[in-house]
């Protein structure tokens, strides 16, 4: 790439509004220096409009998967939809797949069952997955253990674990992602993180339109906050912006197993498509 930019490996901008509000937060993006978004599924039923609004940004790339939260409708004919994507090259990932112990309404069983097929899958792909876990991080690692997902890695989104967890999650392949609520004044866990782990297992993410950063934590996020985040990554590692940029980026081209699609362009795509 001729200049350095942000890579945003979680960001719903199928759920930032209808087309035209999509389309300026992008060019709001773009201005900020983000050139490049991976798009996590949450329910199958909206995998299609997923697909299609990442079809209409070249630095777009997509990861469907089942949420913990729709769980409950996991069955044989969604992992066959979700196996079928799996092989069209604008999708990268499966996620945000997991555990989530905060849930009401769809037991641990049931998330546990569609989270085990979804590794199966993601593996069978040679696809790495984007981990969604809150208060079930020690099945949630056994699970990943057991499953063989080392074999294929990812990204913990939304960490919010401890320094101990951060770095089994990186013996697991797992890169760690940073997001708003790192960018909080009252934030010391994610800092104590972030200064631990290896510069390399470091990815930068805004989870919009949830989760905004610091100053804008009581408004919708937005993906153009994303330097914010950047800024303070910046700050607690002692790099430079280009640095972050740089590094975070570069971090995620591997993490998700991606090349350049054009010289001089942030635009990325799966190895061995053309």
């Amino acid at each position: 790439m001729s200049e350095p930019v942000y890579f945003d490996t979680h960001i719903h901008l199928d759920a930032l509004g209808d087309e035209p509000m999509i389309q300026r937060e992008v060019c709001l993006a773009r201005r900020a220096g983000v050139g490049a978004f991976l798009v996590p599924g949450v329910h199958p039923r909206d995998w299609p409009r997923l697909l299609q609004t990442v079809g209409h940004f070249p630095e777009a790339l997509a990861a469907p998967g089942v949420h913990p939260l729709a769980a409950a409708d996991w069955n044989a004919g969604v992992a066959k939809a979700l196996a079928a994507l799996l092989a069209n090259p604008a999708v990268v990932a499966v996620g945000e797949v997991g555990l989530d112990g905060l849930i009401q309404g769809v037991s641990p069983e049931q998330q546990e069952k569609a989270f085990r097929h979804q590794i199966r899958l993601a593996v069978e792909a040679g696809l790495p997955l984007l981990i969604h876990c809150r208060k079930a991080t020690a099945r949630l690692l056994d699970i990943l253990h057991q499953e063989d997902a080392q074999k294929v890695g990812g990204i913990f989104h939304g960490f919010s674990g401890s320094r101990e967890t951060a770095l089994q999650a990186v013996k697991l392949h797992f890169a760690i992602g940073f997001g708003g609520p790192l960018t909080y004044p009252e934030a010391r866990r994610g800092p104590e993180v972030l200064s631990a782990l290896p510069e390399e297992w470091i990815v930068l993410e805004t989870d919009a339109p949830d989760l905004s950063p610091h100053p804008h934590r009581q408004e919708d996020n937005r993906p153009s906050y994303l330097p914010l985040i950047a800024e303070r990554v910046a700050h607690l590692r002692g790099w430079t912006l280009a640095q972050t940029a740089v590094t975070t980026t570069a971090n995620a081209k591997r993490i998700l197993n991606l090349v350049q699609k054009e010289e001089g362009k942030p635009y990325f795509r799966r190895k061995g498509w053309t």
